[in-house]
Formats: structure tokens, C-alpha cells, sequence
């Protein structure tokens, strides 16, 4: 078991907690950065996805995990700033430029969409966000003269003042540098007196404003911030699959995104790219799978579905904190070993004072 005594401030800021840590991240970065000639194409590309849809789970966690608000309709942000990028980019805007605008426009619609949350909380505000979602892929597939409609619209190639990321390995390390950064800028973000009051806000309003938290302009800024990076995802997703359509950004969508953060552990930074880990890789096992089973249940229409189901029903029911939450469990087993006893993540339940008041 490990022990932490802080001596100084700057031990206590800092993002690494001990050695540990410190070996372990940078380990996973020179992997990553050796993933280009150590993978086939066709995996350097599943990890480029997993990496975009971690970016793209960062939002949704900083949203639900720590603001506890939840959206149903977050794919819509997706495609606003799928579009963005593809149109600005056709226009010949680097690469920067366009990506910053991406970001940018849709944190404006996620202002838009947080206004609903200022008044409504809890399924009322998923059925709010649910309905904005709709109006965004509508708007998608009228808009022809700048979406191309349901006809689709192709995404040209990244352009960096010059420099072309027009291969896999290249557009890869674009998207590891956007999610190194992203994280970054979360995990920093989090620690500031902004994460900590949306920290605040999720764990009781009531106490959160008794404290003079804003609860509009926070749970506004959460929402932007979440659009945003979630508009950077959406940016990156454009260039990956190259060609843009009104319906990859539906119900369908928002929905596997939700299910990504929950499944990857809501509140965990690492939950949102284990999420998207499980998110890229359980269609590559179902396909696997289907060889295996009877023809009758591999080749029936829904299976996906059905399975995606199950396994979050499983999660909700024995692990509800998710693929993190059962890591640290299993961390916490070894470290304790012999000495681990079986309650120990018990759920309790626990009563604030201020709950009593709602």
C-alpha cells in the first residue's frame, strides 16, 4: 500500500502523485508514439478512433461525471463541429484555424443548449438535449447548399500551413497530440476553482449556491466546454472517415457515447478513453463472435444491440463504477493482499444535510 507525505506546494499541485505514475504515463506515451511501426494499418486506425472518441468522451465525462448533467443529444455537437471543419477546410483554412473554429462554434451552440439546463435537471434536461439533437440533424440534412445534405459531403485532406497529414501514421499523431492536450487541459481544468465547482454543483446545488457558486453561469460554461471539445472530436472524426453524412450524427450515436462514459466509469479521466477503448473494439469481438454462434442468433439483425444492452445493464447492476472502478479495485486487491476484505467498496448510502431540503 502506498503512502504519499507531501513536503511542498509544488509536490502537491503537480499532476503526477508519485514515481509511479510518473513511469507508467510516459510508458504509455513512447508506446504510443511507436504505435506506427509496431501496428498493421487497419489497428493504427482503431486506435486513431479510440483516441478522437476519447477526446470527444472528455467533454461528456466533464459534463456528467462532474458537473452531473447529462445529455442525450451530444453527437449533435459532434456534427457541428464535423461540419465546421469540413467546410472551413474546403474554404483552405490550415488546419489550426479550422479546428479552433470547430471548437469555438460549437461551445456557441452548446451555450445555446445549456440554457435549458439553468431551469430543468435530470431526465427532463436528457429529454431537452434529446430534442436539441434532432433539430441539429435536420438542420444537417436541409442545409444542402453547405452540408450537401443527405447526399453527403466529402472531407478533404488536413492542410497545416502547407505541411499534408494525408497518411494514417501522420493523421495519427495529429490525433494523439489533440488528445495529449485535451487531457491536459481537463485534468488541469478540474483542479482549478472552475472543476472544483462543478464538482460542487453535481455533489448538491443547494450547498453549491449556499457557498456563492453561480449555478447558471457554471452549468453554462460546463456546457461549453463540453461542446467544445467535443466539436474538436468532431473535427478530427471528419478527417478520419472522409466523408460526411446528417445521420452518422443521430440518436444512435449520442446514445454510444453515453454509454461509452458510463461504461468507462463516470467521474475518471481514464473512464472516458476506457470507454472508448470498449466503444471501438466490443464491434470488432461481436464480429468475431458471430462465427462462433448458431446461424440463426450470429446473423440476426440487432445483435449489436442487444449485446450493447446486456453489457450495460451488467455494469449498471454489478459495477456501477465502471471499467476504472473494477481496475481499481483489482489495484487495491494486490496492494492489500492477504489483507483484503470483501466489503470494501461497499455502496452505502449517505444523506446530506442539504439533500433533505429538495
Amino acid at each position: 500500500m502506498r503512502f504519499i507525505f507531501k513536503t511542498s506546494y509544488d509536490q502537491d499541485i503537480d499532476l503526477a502523485r508519485h514515481g509511479g505514475h510518473r513511469f507508467w504515463y510516459s510508458a504509455l506515451v513512447i508506446a504510443l508514439l511507436l504505435a506506427p511501426w509496431g501496428l498493421p494499418e487497419y489497428w493504427l486506425a482503431q486506435v486513431t478512433f479510440i483516441l478522437i472518441y476519447g477526446i470527444v468522451g472528455l467533454g461528456l465525462m466533464l459534463l456528467a461525471g462532474f458537473t452531473g448533467l447529462f445529455s442525450i443529444g451530444h453527437a449533435a455537437f459532434l456534427g457541428v463541429g464535423a461540419y465546421t471543419q469540413t467546410v472551413l477546410a474546403s474554404m483552405g483554412w490550415p488546419f489550426p484555424l479550422s479546428i479552433a473554429a470547430a471548437a469555438g462554434l460549437s461551445a456557441a451552440v452548446g451555450a445555446i443548449v445549456g440554457l435549458p439546463a439553468l431551469r430543468v435537471k435530470g431526465i427532463y434536461l436528457g429529454i431537452a438535449t434529446l430534442a436539441f439533437g434532432f433539430i441539429v440533424e435536420e438542420v444537417l440534412a436541409r442545409w444542402e447548399s453547405v452540408t450537401g445534405g443527405n447526399a453527403g459531403k466529402s472531407v478533404p485532406s488536413i492542410d497545416v500551413f502547407g505541411w499534408k497529414a494525408d497518411t494514417a501514421a501522420s493523421f495519427y499523431f495529429v490525433c494523439l497530440v489533440c488528445a495529449i492536450v485535451c487531457t491536459l487541459a481537463v485534468l488541469n481544468l478540474l483542479r482549478s476553482p472552475t472543476g472544483r465547482a462543478f464538482v460542487a454543483i453535481r455533489d448538491s446545488e443547494i450547498s453549491a449556491q449556499s457557498m456563492g457558486i453561480h449555478l447558471a453561469r457554471y452549468k453554462t460554461m460546463s456546457f461549453m466546454i463540453s461542446a467544445a471539445l467535443a466539436g474538436v472530436g468532431g473535427a478530427l472524426y471528419a478527417h478520419q472517415i472522409r466523408f460526411l453524412s446528417p445521420d452518422q450524427f443521430g440518436i444512435i450515436q449520442s446514445i454510444d457515447l453515453l454509454l461509452m462514459v458510463v461504461i468507462g466509469g463516470l467521474g475518471s479521466i481514464h473512464g472516458a478513453f476506457l470507454g472508448a477503448a470498449f466503444l471501438i473494439t466490443m464491434p470488432q469481438v461481436i464480429s468475431l463472435a458471430k462465427d462462433l454462434l448458431p446461424p440463426s442468433i450470429g446473423q440476426a439483425v440487432g445483435l449489436q444491440g442487444v449485446v450493447y444492452g446486456l453489457v450495460l445493464i451488467a455494469f449498471v447492476l454489478f459495477e456501477p463504477l465502471g471499467l476504472y472502478g473494477r481496475w481499481l479495485k483489482i489495484r487495491t486487491w494486490f496492494q492489500l493482499f492477504p489483507f483484503y476484505r470483501r466489503g470494501l467498496f461497499k455502496r452505502q448510502k449517505a444523506f446530506q444535510k442539504s439533500d433533505r431540503l429538495r
